[in-house]
């Protein structure tokens, strides 16, 4: 039974905790005492940065951070299997413009805050729907992380730790879709050097601009490459599965002057089953050909693409137990975002995504997710749990 009076105040009271991205200690040990007032064992622990950073497998990051924490709160079980549900409690920047509601706010049944859907609400729903499990059950492990959005980092150190699981579902805003398949994400520097010189003798320099702009356009033509015959079938149902952005640049210091440098910043797409190192190859011949002068590198996050097949048991279980929650059909679906999921599907643990409505209030002014939405989410949770046998 889910009271949906506590999980609101719950959701509410961990969606005012700020934990942007490099600083979620706070918010992670509010939800340790959410979970020891529901009754549950939670088990705050801190990760070995510097090991991690060490790692051949090492995901990246962008944050600036001097610790990571994680938790794992558990429900035991006296039937056979384990299962994860993963969620990440760090969250992005507030942006520039005033919000209209504080964090933790609700009005008109909505719960608003940073992280509200994306997904603090969602891991209080996973939370409640431990709680409310009978026991007799497989053990079900509330896995929340850090370091989701620079590139998963917490998620990588939770199971470096402990994989023993034999499936994981983690509750993203998917619409309640079932997510099977996840596309990758890499972000990428690059540098154009130009000539400098007086812009009375513009002709004696060489714009790092105009020797910039082949490289745009080669970029935006690779993007209708990877968008042009795509074959994996959920993915292939989306405007647009595979984007490539370059999100910010940086030329010149003085108006009258020839830039000689010019940085520019984006996102370039890994495909469903294609290789990290061969995607990167392929961006940086792009490049090499429209600049030779250019030069590439691939700081931050570095989300290689997950899949598990729809086909698995585990996902029609995730469908059912929705579509049963629902009283309406489910969908399959892949999306063009990088998730954790990638991290756990590398270990062979199957796992698909599946949450509330509203990814497209993510990141944005006023976020928001619909109490009754994360009521439906913990409810289905349940019925994923009592129907699991690995």
């Amino acid at each position: 039974m889910i009271d949906a009076r506590a999980l609101t105040r719950d959701a509410s009271a961990l969606v005012a905790v700020p934990s942007v991205t490099g600083d979620e200690r706070a918010a992670l040990e509010r939800l340790a005492e959410l979970a020891a007032g529901l009754g549950l064992r939670a088990d705050l622990h801190e990760h070995d940065l510097t090991a991690l950073r060490a790692h051949p497998a090492y995901p990246g990051e962008e944050a600036a951070r001097t610790e990571l924490w994680g938790l794992t709160v558990t429900a035991p079980g006296s039937g056979a299997g384990r299962l994860a549900m993963c969620g990440h409690v760090d969250v992005v920047p507030d942006g520039s413009v005033p919000w209209r509601h504080a964090h933790g706010t609700v009005v008109d049944g909505r719960l608003y805050g940073r992280g509200s859907v994306d997904m603090k609400g969602a891991v209080v729903a996973a939370l409640h729907a431990l709680a409310a499990l009978g026991g007799d059950g497989p053990e079900v492990v509330l896995v929340a992380v850090a370091s989701e959005e620079d590139g998963g980092l917490g998620a990588f150190a939770a199971l470096q730790r402990d994989a023993r699981f034999d499936a994981c579902l983690i509750p993203e805003p998917t619409g309640f879709d079932v997510v099977c398949a996840q596309a990758g994400a890499l972000t990428f520097e690059g540098i154009v050097p130009g000539v400098a010189a007086h812009a009375a003798h513009r002709l004696e320099g060489v714009s790092a601009i105009d020797r910039y702009l082949p490289v745009h356009a080669a970029l935006a033509e690779h993007e209708r490459a990877l968008n042009a015959a795509v074959e994996h079938p959920l993915m292939r149902a989306l405007e647009l599965p595979y984007p490539l952005l370059v999100g910010r640049l940086e030329a010149g210091e003085w108006s009258s002057s020839v830039p000689d440098r010019l940085r520019f910043e984006g996102r370039a797409p890994v495909r469903v089953g294609e290789d990290v190192a061969s995607a990167r190859a392929a961006v940086e011949a792009v490049v090499a050909q429209a600049c030779p002068e250019a030069t590439l590198r691939w700081p931050g996050g570095q989300f290689a693409s997950g899949e598990t097949d729809a086909a698995h048991p585990f996902a029609a279980l995730v469908r059912r137990s929705l579509t049963a929650e629902l009283g309406r059909g489910v969908a399959f679906a892949g999306v063009p975002w990088g998730a954790d999921m990638r991290l756990w599907t590398a270990r062979g643990i199957p796992t698909v995504m599946a949450g509330t409505p509203g990814i497209e209030r993510s990141h944005a002014v006023d976020e928001c997710v619909r109490i009754d939405d994360l009521v439906t989410l913990a409810r289905a949770i349940v019925r994923v749990a009592e129907g699991f046998a690995p």
